[in-house]
């Protein structure tokens, strides 16, 4: 009984794993990242997430034992706001870098570091309304099977797959002090025909709904808080479907801007609820955005 259950822990890890990189389990937003930025404004930004997950739940009932994973990862992005016929466009690139480790009953599983999947994108943003500092866009995310990997490994930076996330947000001030945005997106998910333990590992569409809100203290501090709903969709490990992870989060923050063109912000979350994964016992986001 004891074996069977760590194997379904192994295989649990395997199909989850590479959803803790970020971004990749769906795409986070930050609040105002759909905020309009005139065409040939150029972002150089660096993203930080420390985060440490202490239980781990098989359906919704917590796995026995003391099961630990952590992770320390960046993201380093470029951004380029241009203009397309009569849209405004950013195409940008993503490369995740970091380590992941498993602790306690789980130590024996190890550790990865290195680089992460390279995402591609571009956003699309179909409507600007200046008086309302309104905005609406749409942003496709390709991931790039480029990060460690081997299937010998019970951890991996990397996914060993494609992925494509199509992702819809709004942003508005609903007064002089108050801004929301609201986003949604899903995924598709390529095969990976190399998978942890051998075999080939196939995901059902995966989706996320989040929501922002900040206030605006003056014009260079805002206070921010958010919260989202994710399903990262069900997988398959050689014929053996896993139920799928869902997770509920929420985080709060500030951001400062010191100079017009550098933003800093901070931010602390937590998972709310999760199901058939990690819950997160705690996150801190750092970020830093230069604009020229």
């Amino acid at each position: 009984m004891y074996t069977n259950k760590i194997l379904n822990r192994f295989t649990l890890l395997s199909c989850t794993l590479g959803l803790f990189i970020g971004p990749t389990q769906a795409m986070d937003l930050d609040a105002g990242d759909y905020d309009y930025a005139p065409s040939g404004t150029h972002l150089a930004l660096l993203y930080y997430q420390h985060a440490n997950r202490d239980a781990l739940y098989q359906g919704s009932n917590k796995a026995s034992g003391n099961n630990e994973l952590s992770s320390d990862i960046g993201i380093a992005r470029y951004v380029n706001y241009r203009d397309l016929g009569s849209i405004q466009i950013a195409p940008q690139i993503l490369v995740p870098f970091g380590r992941l480790e498993a602790g306690k009953d789980l130590s024996n599983m190890g550790s990865s570091s290195g680089i992460g999947d390279v995402i591609l994108a571009n956003a699309f943003f179909l409507y600007h309304n200046p008086e309302s500092k309104s905005q609406w866009g749409i942003t496709p995310y390709l991931y790039l099977p480029t990060g460690q990997y081997s299937k010998h490994d019970d951890i991996n930076l990397g996914e060993n797959r494609f992925k494509l996330t199509l992702q819809s947000a709004y942003t508005t001030h609903i007064t002089p002090k108050w801004a929301v945005d609201v986003a949604g997106d899903f995924t598709v998910y390529g095969k990976n025909d190399d998978a942890p333990k051998g075999g080939t590992l196939k995901q059902d569409i995966g989706y996320q709904v989040q929501g922002n809100t900040r206030y605006f203290l003056n014009d260079q501090v805002d206070l921010r808080a958010g919260i989202s709903y994710s399903d990262a969709g069900k997988t398959k490990l050689n014929g053996v479907e896993s139920a799928s992870t869902k997770q509920s989060k929420f985080w709060l923050g500030a951001a400062y801007s010191p100079t017009p063109a550098t933003n800093m912000i901070v931010a602390y979350g937590r998972d709310i609820d999760v199901e058939n994964g990690f819950k997160e016992d705690q996150r801190i986001n750092l970020r830093f955005m230069y604009a020229f």
